[in-house]
Order: structure tokens, then C-alpha cells, then sequence
């Protein structure tokens, strides 16, 4: 045997090691540590603060390109072609950030779906190592006398080992039974990817509802333009012949200012007219996810064109709905997924019955006081099934089915007020739009009506037979009736859009907004 020294090296004192170890200990902390000076919040509720790395964030985000990527998807805005409302939408659906938001999503949830099947599986893995140990056990010398029972310590040393060890293995692991836990959680999963993929819809269908709307604001932002020309052209036409009147002695000063003063009315009403259809393009735009700067022609909406009339009853059309509402299939799918959850919270009061192996080769070498290693290599191996049970855990279980019991009966009534905005909702879509249909045969004989009246009291002014009176409020009453004209088409188009959100039709796959036909 190797004796070690009797007596320990000489050393430095150790409150010099305990002061040198602390010192390293904190040289290491102050040069790993990065420094958080600037981690904290604004130092008052009272002004804006700018955070000391700020400036950084900005330059980052300046440079970095947030824009809708039109030219990855195919898409390129051509300045010189004129986009009809299918060919909008198309673009929408491509371009918009929201539909790549909900597709991924989506995805996110299909994955969770793969997830929760994983557990069906068993699990395999392999694992290999080497390892080295020197190892020391110490022993005293002993010492006999001076009588026969007194024995002392007169010296010690040290036993050394040391130990090679190579290992490989293969560890296999199945869960055989846990009474309906990963159904449950499969079946949520699929309920929350049924809701994720109903919800992409919805918004497609927002999105074919926006620019379908800003497509019918553009037209009618348009036709207002030609209907504020028209009045401008018409009060051009009166204050010529109040100052023909006034020139030949027939009329009185007011008479020519009145007419001047609803010539400039006019023309400020074109103007005001012309801003309102440069803000509705800048919508349309917006709406279809490209920037507000892109230039897009828009095709025009034929006047005699409108969306027919239905010929489904109310009650119909609300069965429909209630029936495909991309909102409403998510609040049920919720549903669904909720009962999962509360069947896997029961599935946790069950035993797990487990299957474990494991096999592969051990290599132990060992060597003692310098000797010659001694060892070998042999198979390991091991199998055996399981059962696992908590019998307590202070009330967890109960916790959890509690409350995926509450979130049950919240998604159960969340599904029933939806359903009674849902009938709300195409009960009074279905209403505004028959309205709208019939008003627009009392606003065209209202604007004939008023077109005749005008050109009749514009005669008479004209020949001495009638005042300024009359023709001014005839041409106010005309330009009100033409406006009100172009009230009633927006809210037929606007209706229409609406009912079929309403319904849920613009969410189905190949749906198309209300089509034009000749009344």
C-alpha cells in the first residue's frame, strides 16, 4: 500500500483562500452578468419617457421590411388596369396580413393536433457514456499498549481505486392504459383546430365584406360627384338667368346675389364631394392589405344594376346561419373542446398502467493501489409493466375538473347569446334590405318628379311668370332628391353585403358577393 505523509503539506492560511475565492467568485458574476441599467420604467405618469435603447428599436424597425408582400405572393398592382369586385377580393385574400395571421394560426393548431396523437406512441430512446473516478478510502494505523486494552492512533493512509465505465442502452417506454386521458386530449385538440380553421374563414369573410363594402362607397363616393356636378351646372344655369332678369329690369338685385350665393354652395358641395371619393379610394385600398400610395382603377357599377331580391323566407335564411355562421361553428367547436377537456380532468383520477424495458452493454473496468484493471463487458436488460396512481394531491384533480367544468358551461352559454345576436342579426339585415329595395323605386320617382319640377319653374322664371323663390327651391329639392337617390343605392349594395355576412355565405368556399341583376 501507498502511505500517504503523516503530517498535512503546509498551506496558506485559509481566511487568505476564503478571501481569494470570494474575490474570484465576484469578478466572475460582475463579468458575466450584462449590465441592466436600462431596464426600468418611465420615471413618472406625468410626460413621455424614451427609453435609453429605443433609438436602437427605431433604426431596426425603419430598415426592416414590414410591408404586404404582393410580389411574393404573385401580386403586382398594374396602374393601367381597371379591377372589377371579384378581381379586388382576389387581391385582398392574397395580400392582406390578417389572412396569412389566421392561416398560421391554423397551423398552429393542426400541430397541436399531431401533439396530442403523440402520446398514443411509444417512446424510444438511446443513450451511451463513458466515465472516469478516482476514488480514495482512508484508514488509520493502530497502535497496542502500553497495557493490553489501550489501542492508538499512530498514523493513517489511503486505499485508491480507480473505475472505467462505458455504457450503452436503449430505454423503450409505453403508455398501455389511462382510461380515456389522451382521447380527451386528442379530441380537444381537434375541436380547437375546427375552431382555428372556422375562424380563418371568418375572416376571409371580413375581408370580402370590407372591400366589397369600399367598393360600393367608391361607386356611390362617385356618383355623388356627378350628382354635385349636376347641381353645380343647374345653380350656373339660375344665376345666368337671375342676372339676363336683372339686366333687362325683371328682377331685383338679391334675386342675381341669391343665385351667385348657391352657385358658390355648389361648387363648395363638388368639392366637398370630390375629398369624400379620394377618401373612399384610399379605403378600398386600405382594404386590400396593400400600401395606401398603390394607384387602382376600379371599375364602375352600372346604375340599373342591383342585387335581386331573395326569394328565401327570413326563417330560412336564419337556419342557414345558424347552421354555417363561421362565428357560430367556432363557439360550437369550443364547445366541444371544453367537454374534452372536462373528460381528460376525470381521466387524471385513474390509474396509468405503464410499460418500461431497457437493454444494452455495460463496460466496468477497475484498478486498485496501481494494479491491473480488472472487468469485463456484459448485457443489461429490463422490462416490466407499471401502475401509477395518485392517490393524493392535495385536491388538484378536483381543482382542475372544477374548473374545466365552469369553462364548459361559459363556452355553452357564450354559443347561446351567439346564436341569438346571430338570429338578431339576420332578421334585421334581411329587413334593411327589402327596405332599401322598395325605397328605390320611391327615390327615382322622386328625383323624377323633382327634374320635372325644376325644368318647369326654370321655364317660368325664365319667361317673367315665376319668382326666384320657386325656381331656387326646386333646384335644392332636386339636388336633395338625386343625393337621396344615391343614399338609397349605397344602402342596397351595402345591405346586401351585409345579409350575406349576416348568413355566413361569404365565408363558404367559391362564395361570391350578392350579383347584379336588372330590376
Amino acid at each position: 500500500m501507498r502511505q500517504s505523509p503523516s503530517s498535512p503539506p503546509r498551506s496558506a492560511p485559509p481566511h487568505l483562500w476564503l478571501e481569494r475565492l470570494g474575490a474570484t467568485a465576484l469578478a466572475t458574476c460582475l463579468c458575466g452578468i450584462p449590465a441592466f441599467g436600462g431596464d426600468e420604467a418611465p420615471p413618472s405618469a406625468f410626460k413621455p419617457w424614451y427609453p435609453p435603447e429605443l433609438g436602437a428599436y427605431e433604426k431596426e424597425l425603419a430598415q426592416s421590411d414590414t410591408g404586404p408582400a404582393t410580389e411574393a405572393e404573385g401580386i403586382a398592382i398594374d396602374p393601367g388596369k381597371v379591377y372589377d369586385l371579384q378581381e379586388l377580393i382576389d387581391i385582398a385574400e392574397r395580400t392582406n396580413p390578417q389572412t396569412r395571421s389566421a392561416w398560421e394560426r391554423a397551423c398552429q393548431a393542426a400541430a397541436a393536433v399531431g401533439l396530442s396523437r403523440s402520446a398514443y406512441y411509444p417512446t424510444l430512446a438511446a443513450s451511451a457514456g463513458a466515465a472516469y473516478e478516482r476514488a480514495f478510502t482512508p484508514f488509520p494505523s493502530l497502535t497496542q499498549g502500553p497495557g493490553p486494552a489501550d489501542v492508538s492512533i499512530a498514523g493513517g493512509g489511503t486505499l485508491v481505486a480507480e473505475a472505467a465505465l462505458e455504457r450503452a442502452a436503449v430505454a423503450f417506454r409505453w403508455l398501455l392504459l389511462d382510461f380515456g386521458e389522451r382521447k380527451a386530449a386528442t379530441t380537444s385538440a381537434r375541436e380547437w383546430l375546427m375552431a382555428a380553421n372556422v375562424s380563418f374563414n371568418a375572416v376571409h369573410q371580413q375581408i370580402v365584406f370590407a372591400v366589397t363594402r369600399r367598393f360600393y362607397e367608391l361607386n356611390v363616393a362617385r356618383q355623388r360627384v356627378t350628382v354635385a356636378q349636376t347641381a353645380v351646372d343647374a345653380a350656373a344655369v339660375v344665376a345666368q338667368s337671375a342676372r339676363a332678369r336683372l339686366e333687362h329690369g325683371l328682377a331685383i338685385k338679391p334675386e342675381s346675389l341669391l343665385a351667385e350665393q348657391q352657385s358658390a354652395q355648389a361648387a363648395f358641395d363638388l368639392e366637398a364631394a370630390r375629398g369624400a371619393l379620394s377618401d373612399a379610394e384610399t379605403a378600398l385600398v386600405e382594404s386590400l392589405g396593400v400600401r395606401p400610395t398603390a394607384q387602382v382603377r376600379v371599375a364602375e357599377v352600372p346604375e340599373d344594376a342591383f342585387p335581386g331580391t331573395s326569394a328565401i323566407s327570413a326563417d330560412e335564411l336564419i337556419d342557414r346561419a345558424l347552421s354555417q355562421r363561421p362565428d357560430l361553428v367556432a363557439r360550437f367547436a369550443e364547445v366541444r373542446a371544453r367537454q374534452a377537456e372536462v373528460d381528460k380532468a376525470r381521466a387524471a383520477f385513474y390509474p396509468k398502467v405503464v410499460l418500461d424495458a431497457n437493454a444494452g452493454y455495460t463496460r466496468l473496468d477497475v484498478s486498485i493501489e496501481d494494479s491491473k484493471y480488472f472487468g469485463g463487458t456484459e448485457p443489461v436488460y429490463g422490462a416490466g409493466v407499471f401502475l401509477h396512481w395518485s392517490i393524493f394531491d392535495g385536491f388538484a384533480r378536483r381543482r382542475r375538473l372544477d374548473a374545466a367544468e365552469s369553462e364548459l358551461r361559459a363556452a355553452q352559454a357564450s354559443l347561446a347569446d351567439s346564436r341569438n345576436s346571430v338570429i338578431r342579426e339576420v332578421a334585421k339585415a334581411r329587413t334593411d334590405f327589402e327596405t332599401a329595395l322598395r325605397k328605390r323605386e320611391s327615390a327615382a320617382k322622386l328625383v323624377a318628379a323633382s327634374d320635372s319640377a325644376f325644368d318647369a319653374f326654370l321655364e317660368a322664371y325664365r319667361r317673367g311668370v315665376g319668382t326666384y323663390v320657386e325656381v331656387g327651391t326646386a333646384q335644392r329639392d332636386l339636388a336633395a332628391a338625386r343625393s337621396l337617390e344615391i343614399d338609397t343605392r349605397s344602402a342596397i349594395y351595402t345591405s346586401a353585403a351585409a345579409l350575406a355576412v349576416a348568413v355566413g355565405d361569404l365565408a363558404r368556399a367559391g362564395a361570391t358577393p350578392p350579383p347584379y341583376v336588372k330590376p
